[in-house]
């Protein structure tokens, strides 16, 4: 279905992708203070919308504050997109964002509720990795790049590159999974530090399809390049955050090293996560799928 571009649409779109990553940050700096517990209740923090601002309390209840206008924006956003955008499955998009962060608050309200236990946080950690890539995705669809006419390029090798992509953003999630656990303690660090190899590998295997198969579209390779180079900061970021935890094993607090370094890192993780649903996302915009050609051969060879 031909779409029709709504610039407002687009930049409230990027506007609430921008506040997603101001709530990030503010999630990755409750873990990081160790203040996930300063509030002992929800919704409310100790019975109030405005507790003393002290301690971990200011970490967590802002982090609360963020997230609940975060919300208010993704139901307008669904609002205006329902109203505005002509494609069905645009619409749907937005009202599974509005269903995912009403479902982030519930999980955040019960790791709080139930003491960090169930592995409640780690899946709250990483529904706000798919919730972020969610809104990425809403603000890529609807810019003038995505509803204007694409130039279209045929996949010839094997296995076909939507799986390879597909792929690629499933060993992103898994190692964004293994750091969840072991940032909330339950899990060792090795299967994360292991695993970053493995991502390593497969993002260097999606890099280098996407570079034999389409050398001749700038679009393809600008993102590809976007997503090699993200991996590799984010490898360096990991590293750094390795190193300053270690150096601060015997400290009384989280200290601002660990603190700074840990942050950045699990803000990167979700930034590469997201741009691994872009290259997703460009794969199917500009190669058609290989049973849609088919389909498209079979039906040009019917007869008038």
């Amino acid at each position: 279905m031909k779409a029709t571009y709504h610039s407002g649409v687009h930049k409230f779109a990027l506007f609430v992708v921008a506040w997603a990553v101001i709530l990030l940050c503010a999630g990755a700096l409750v873990t990081s203070e160790d203040a996930a517990l300063a509030v002992p209740d929800w919704p409310l923090s100790y019975g109030s919308i405005n507790p003393p601002m002290v301690g971990g309390i200011a970490f967590e209840h802002s982090h609360r504050v963020i997230a609940a206008i975060l919300g208010l924006f993704i139901v307008i956003l669904s609002i205006v997109l329902w109203r505005k955008d002509e494609r069905p499955w645009v619409k749907w998009l937005g009202v599974a964002a509005v269903g995912g962060v009403i479902l982030q608050g519930v999980l955040g309200g019960l790791t709080v509720l139930k003491l960090l236990h169930y592995w409640l946080p780690v899946m709250h950690a990483c529904l706000a990795q798919i919730m972020f890539a969610t809104l990425v995705a809403i603000a890529v669809v609807t810019s003038r790049w995505w509803v204007s006419e694409r130039p279209q390029y045929e996949d010839k090798g094997s296995p076909a590159i939507h799986t390879v992509v597909v792929l690629n953003a499933a060993a992103i999630f898994l190692q964004i999974a293994l750091g969840a656990a072991f940032r909330h303690k339950y899990s060792p660090v090795t299967p994360h530090i292991v695993w970053a190899m493995g991502v390593l590998l497969i993002a260097s295997w999606t890099a280098t399809q996407l570079r034999k198969r389409f050398l001749n579209s700038r679009e393809i390779s600008r993102i590809r390049l976007l997503l090699h180079n993200i991996v590799g900061v984010q490898l360096l970021l990991g590293l750094g955050a390795l190193w300053t935890r270690m150096r601060s094993v015997g400290d009384p607090q989280p200290m601002p090293p660990m603190v700074i370094t840990t942050v950045i890192h699990t803000v990167f993780g979700a930034v590469l996560f997201a741009t691994a649903i872009l290259v997703v996302l460009f794969c199917y915009r500009l190669v058609p799928r290989r049973r849609e050609v088919a389909f498209a051969a079979g039906r040009d060879e019917v007869p008038a």
